[in-house]
């Protein structure tokens, strides 16, 4: 969840940001334990993790948001850079200014999808092959918008694109094609003055797809109906201020693990709307901006857009497999 149109304006975009804490509600549910960091990234070269997608062996894909790169990360810290995308010689990216790599999709194939913000018509969704070779562009989307959180449901064959400036989720074959709006409303819009981050985060989740709208503190999700088109705007917890994007606690329970960015920490997020920290910057956290889970173990990448100290990878184990 970048916020800040060059690297030196982090501490700018903050203070509009404003003062943001989190409400914490004691409660039932999974904890946390043996957190540790297990890579450090370089704020300098750009190598800020946004997004996070995992692999069979249990490695991490992740964007570098400024370095325009997709990376793999071992459990052991060994990063290997995957793809780097194309320079924009002139972006003119919504509230960034810069060209930057955000959400990004796994098939099981191991192509893996992204999105890509430049202010041009290179906005959009970009697909990176197996074999290493070039990436290549298969969805545009509106160069003044900003696609932020990337979904992959396989088995109806599309991705979902949420775009935090226009208050849209924006739904493409997997294969690529045309973007349609298949979901936009207030709930998923910026707040008027508020820092300009709309709908962020965004999973596929039992027949619904499930996003976090950053200024309006709220998960949310929205039905897939028959027809794949989108069903009404269900708010599903509130007060989660600063969130960025998240994973859930299992396959089939509605429990979540959502990054809240500006506060350094993760919340437990509850079926019924409740929700607790379970990780803060004592831990290592580093402005979070989104959750993977693996059977017990969780991994939280770090940008540091604020603190401007120590972008990294942690992995935490999960004690209690909650969520059914």
């Amino acid at each position: 969840m970048p916020r800040f149109p060059q690297l030196a304006g982090v501490a700018t975009a903050a203070l509009a940001l404003g003062a943001l804490a989190a409400a914490p509600v004691p409660g039932p549910g999974p904890t946390l334990s043996h957190p540790r960091i297990v890579a450090h990234f370089d704020f300098a070269a750009g190598q800020t993790p946004e997004n996070i997608a995992l692999e069979p062996d249990g490695s991490a894909d992740l964007t570098f948001a400024f370095a325009r790169q997709v990376a793999n990360v071992t459990r052991h810290g060994d990063t290997r850079i995957l793809a780097t995308l194309p320079a924009e010689a002139h972006p003119n990216t919504p509230i960034i200014q810069a060209a930057i790599v955000l959400g990004i999709a796994r098939a099981h194939d191991g192509t893996l999808y992204v999105n890509y913000a430049t202010g041009t018509s290179w906005t959009g969704i970009w697909r990176i092959a197996p074999d290493g070779s070039r990436p290549v562009q298969i969805a545009r989307l509106p160069k003044n918008g900003l696609p932020n959180g990337l979904a992959l449901d396989e088995r109806r064959g599309v991705l979902y694109a949420a775009d935090s400036v226009l208050g849209t989720v924006w739904r493409v074959p997997q294969e690529g094609g045309r973007p349609v709006a298949w979901a936009r409303g207030t709930a998923l819009d910026p707040v008027p003055g508020g820092s300009g981050f709309g709908v962020n985060g965004i999973k596929v989740h039992h027949d619904a797809v499930w996003v976090s709208n950053t200024d309006r503190g709220t998960l949310l999700r929205i039905p897939v109906r028959p027809d794949g088109s989108a069903g009404r705007i269900e708010t599903r917890a509130t007060g989660l201020d600063g969130i960025d994007d998240f994973g859930f606690v299992g396959r089939r329970g509605d429990t979540v693990l959502a990054a809240l960015n500006t506060d350094s920490e993760v919340a437990l997020v509850r079926p019924d709307g409740s929700h607790t920290i379970v990780l803060t910057q004592r831990e290592g956290l580093s402005n979070p901006t989104s959750v993977a889970v693996r059977d017990r173990l969780v991994y939280v990448p770090s940008a540091a857009y604020f603190t401007m100290k120590d972008p990294n990878l942690l992995l935490a184990h999960l004690n209690q497999h909650h969520g059914r």
